[in-house]
């Protein structure tokens, strides 16, 4: 049985990334952690959109964050490993590990990346892409009778 989407009208041509892009991100299920912010910042005199994804990452130092962006997909990971040398009385704080994936609209660039008092922050930037207009001729066909 063949499955319909909302994509899939004959009127939305070569939108089958997008659907497979939506498909992915709902099989990236995400416990919760860590908790994370998108926020959009305004900057005079840009061209273009600022974006800020921060990221709660308390406990965590530069080396034990990696940032990698493949296909259109940002993925945030966090490992944290147990220090063998200590002796625990109470443990409420567990080495932990994490990954985080925002998948990303065409046009979309990562801008910097800041570890800052237990916040990552990544900020990114859309491009306003320019509005083309473009006039198509009409060809004329010769049927061979």
């Amino acid at each position: 049985m063949s499955r319909m989407s909302l994509l899939s009208s004959p009127m939305l041509l070569g939108f089958e990334e997008i659907e497979r892009l939506i498909d992915r991100l709902g099989k990236g299920g995400s416990d919760g952690y860590p908790p994370y912010n998108i926020e959009r910042i305004s900057k005079e005199g840009e061209r273009g959109e600022i974006l800020r994804i921060t990221l709660a990452v308390a406990g965590f130092t530069r080396d034990q964050l990696e940032i990698t962006v493949e296909d259109n997909q940002l993925t945030i990971r966090g490992k944290q490993q147990d220090d063998k040398g200590r002796e625990y009385l109470y443990r409420g704080i567990a080495a932990r590990q994490f990954q985080r994936t925002f998948v990303l609209a065409d046009g979309i660039e990562i801008r910097s990346a800041e570890l800052n008092n237990g916040l990552l922050s990544i900020d990114l930037v859309r491009h306003e892409p320019e509005r083309l207009v473009r006039r198509i001729e009409i060809g004329e066909r010769n049927s061979g009778a």
